[in-house]
């Protein structure tokens, strides 16, 4: 069984910074592509980053490259994303997904980010 666990959201001021954490479990994580995407009240959901299985190629979404960083740890089934530079608009619920053939197809239960002063 599939299971993607976020932690690490939370209030942080702007300018701020915060590292969102992805357990995964029940697939083999190293050899699947895992994203970050992000929901914010009243706009749709939204890709933020991505990390290809093989060779651990990056992809950002322009509102956060420069920012934020996704990364991997295989040996701890893992994938992280650092949010350097935080603003206002990057409130949001966060999830965490494994993709298949480049979709989304298993999703985490979200953490909530929220960039106030």
């Amino acid at each position: 069984q599939v299971q993607l666990v976020e932690s690490g959201g939370g209030l942080v001021q702007p300018g701020g910074s915060l590292r969102l954490s992805c357990a995964a479990s029940g697939f083999a994580f190293s050899i699947n592509t895992m994203s970050w995407y992000r929901q914010a009240p009243g706009k749709e959901r939204e890709l933020v980053a991505t990390i290809v299985r093989i060779g651990g190629n990056t992809n950002y979404a322009d509102s956060v490259k420069g920012r934020f960083t996704i990364s991997r740890d295989n040996s701890k089934n893992t994938v992280y994303l650092q949010m350097n530079s935080l603003k206002r608009e990057d409130t949001a619920v966060y999830y965490c997904t494994m993709d298949v053939l480049g979709t989304p197809t298993y999703w985490g239960q979200g953490t909530q980010v929220t960039v106030s002063s």
